[in-house]
C-alpha cells in the first residue's frame, strides 16, 4: 500500500496536495467537496492589508514615497469587489470552515507592513486557524527604494507576526529576489516554519478601445512549474523550512516533479478552479498508480530525491543545464 502521507508546517497530512489561497475556500459547500475528493488542507483566500487599512497608517507610508504615484495612477489597482470580506466577516467565516473542516485550514494575510497585521495574525489564530501563511505581495515603484530596504522591512514584519502567535507561520514570496536564497535563509531565521513558491502576479493589461486599465485573471499553465521547480531544488536542504510549491501543478506529474525536488506539499487552485474538486481524487489516483507501478512506497521516499543537495557545484550545474536547453534547440526547416 502506497503511503501518501507528508508534513508540512508540523502538520500530519494524508497526502501532499493543499488547496491554495484562492475563491475555492470562499464558500463552506466547497470546501467540504474538497475534502471529501481527497485534499489534505485548504489555505483561505486572502485577507488585503488594504481591508484592515483603517486601523493602520503604516501603509501610507510606503504609497506615499513615490511622487508619481497619482490619484491617476491609482486606476492601476484592483476593485476586489465581490472577493473581499470585511475583516470580521474574514474571521467569522474561518470558524464556520472549522466546523465543517476535518483537515487543517490555514488563514492567509496579504501585504507589506506590520500595522494591524501582528493584531491581526493573533484574531486569525483566535478564530481557530491551524497555521497563517503570510503573502508578501509588494511592486516597488519608488526608484529610490532600495532592495535591502524591502528585504529588511519584510523580515521584520515576519518576525513580528511570528511574536505575535503559536500557531506555524509559512511565508509565500514572489520570484523576484536577486538573491533569493538569503532571503530565504533570512526569513526562515526570523520564524518562517514554511516558505511559499511562488506568487503569481496578475499583470494589469491596456484597453487601446476604452483607453482604460484591463484587469484580466488569468489561470496558471503547466509551463510556470518549471520556475519553483527549479528553485525547490536548489533551496531543498539548505533551510530549515519547509518548502511548499504552487503555481504550475495540474496533474500527478507536477506533484511528482514537486516531491522529487524536495516540496513537502503542492498548492493546487488553476486546475481545481477549471475542473472542480473532483479533480483531487483523479491526481490522488494517478499518483498512487505511478507511485505503485514504479515501487515507490511513501511520498517520503520520494522527497528530495531530485534536489542539488548533494551536487558539489550547485551554480555550475544550473549553468550546465542552461546550455543544455539552449544547445537544444535545432534550426527551423
Amino acid at each position: 500500500m502506497v503511503d501518501l502521507s507528508t508534513t508540512y508546517l508540523g502538520l500530519p497530512l494524508r497526502n501532499p496536495l493543499v488547496a491554495a489561497a484562492s475563491p475555492l475556500s470562499k464558500h463552506t459547500e466547497q470546501v467540504k467537496r474538497l475534502e471529501a475528493a481527497g485534499i489534505a488542507a485548504i489555505v483561505m483566500h486572502s485577507l488585503f492589508e488594504e481591508q484592515i487599512i483603517h486601523e493602520s497608517l503604516e501603509l501610507d507610508h510606503y504609497l506615499s514615497r513615490s511622487a508619481d504615484f497619482s490619484a491617476e495612477a491609482t486606476s492601476y489597482l484592483p476593485d476586489v469587489g465581490e472577493y473581499s470580506l470585511l475583516p470580521e466577516k474574514y474571521l467569522e467565516h474561518i470558524r464556520k470552515v472549522k466546523q465543517v473542516a476535518g483537515i487543517p485550514v490555514m488563514g492567509s494575510l496579504n501585504g507589506v507592513s506590520k500595522g494591524g497585521w501582528v493584531r491581526y495574525a493573533r484574531l486569525i489564530q483566535e478564530a481557530g486557524a491551524d497555521a497563517l501563511e503570510l503573502n508578501l505581495y509588494y511592486l516597488p515603484i519608488d526608484a529610490s527604494l532600495k532592495a535591502e530596504e524591502i528585504e529588511d522591512a519584510q523580515v521584520d514584519l515576519v518576525a513580528a507576526v511570528k511574536s505575535s502567535i503559536t500557531i506555524p507561520l509559512a511565508v509565500k514570496l514572489s520570484p523576484f529576489y536577486t538573491a533569493l536564497p538569503n532571503l530565504v535563509q533570512r526569513l526562515a531565521g526570523a520564524g518562517a516554519d514554511g516558505i511559499v513558491l511562488f506568487n503569481r502576479f496578475y499583470q494589469p493589461d491596456f484597453n487601446i478601445e476604452d483607453l482604460a486599465i484591463a484587469h484580466t485573471l488569468e489561470l496558471s499553465s503547466p509551463a510556470e512549474l518549471r520556475l519553483p521547480l527549479r528553485w525547490i531544488s536548489i533551496l531543498q536542504g539548505t533551510v530549515h523550512s519547509d518548502l511548499a510549491l504552487t503555481s504550475g501543478v495540474h496533474s500527478h506529474e507536477g506533484v511528482i516533479k514537486a516531491m522529487m525536488a524536495g516540496a513537502r506539499v503542492v498548492m493546487l487552485a488553476s486546475e481545481l478552479l477549471h475542473k472542480g474538486p473532483a479533480r483531487v481524487a483523479e491526481i490522488l489516483a494517478d499518483l498512487t498508480a505511478w507511485m505503485t507501478d514504479r515501487e515507490y512506497t511513501s511520498i517520503k521516499q520520494m522527497q528530495g530525491s531530485m534536489s542539488q543537495q548533494s551536487v558539489a557545484e550547485p551554480a555550475a550545474f544550473e549553468r550546465a543545464n542552461y546550455m543544455k536547453v539552449l544547445g537544444s534547440f535545432r534550426d527551423l526547416p
